[in-house]
């Protein structure tokens, strides 16, 4: 099973193949805990995605709530390895809109 920070890295990769003149910036997490790791910023509009190893990876404090609340300002997901074809491809939906 892959590591966290390595999945991470290889969703940034492909975020900017997909959107490259949008800006993906990876959040400090000891800055306000809860807010999810990475924000996608794009012309048609931002995402912010919380990165876990797996499916049943433990969420911390406020992760569940920020990515609720910012998913009803913009878009705003969990993803991991299972759900990233899923994820991926609803983000492009909602950037295309």
């Amino acid at each position: 099973m892959k590591k966290e920070n390595k999945i991470q890295s290889d969703i940034i990769s492909e975020l900017k193949e997909l959107f490259p003149d949008s800006i993906i910036l990876k959040n400090d997490p000891n800055y306000k805990q809860g807010i999810p790791d990475l924000v996608l910023l794009d012309r048609e509009g931002w995402a912010l995605l919380e990165v876990k190893r797996d499916a049943n990876a433990s969420h911390r404090p406020n992760q569940d709530y920020y990515v609720e609340m910012m998913d009803h300002m913009s878009f705003s997901r969990f993803v991991y390895p299972e759900n990233r074809d899923v994820v991926v491809s609803d983000l492009i939906d909602y950037l295309e809109d």
